[in-house]
């Protein structure tokens, strides 16, 4: 089940990164990660870490960046 949890924390990093500015985006993981504490192992907790730390290295691809639009 805990495989499950984690696979589903990795998912929800990937989709902020995919959909929110570098700032909303490190708001969320740091929220993933401190409700994951909760609910998974050590070690995959310590995965969860890497991963969303590797996740906020990245850079987003100028193509891919979420329009703003003035309204």
């Amino acid at each position: 089940m805990s495989e499950q949890i984690l696979k589903a924390c990795k998912e929800l990093v990937d989709d902020a990164k995919l959909g929110c500015a570098d700032l909303v985006f490190k708001d969320l993981c740091l929220e993933v990660l401190s409700r994951a504490r909760n609910v998974l192992l050590d070690k995959q907790f310590n995965q969860l870490i890497e991963y969303a730390a590797e996740k906020m290295k990245e850079k987003i691809p100028f193509e891919a960046q979420p329009e703003l639009t003035i309204q």
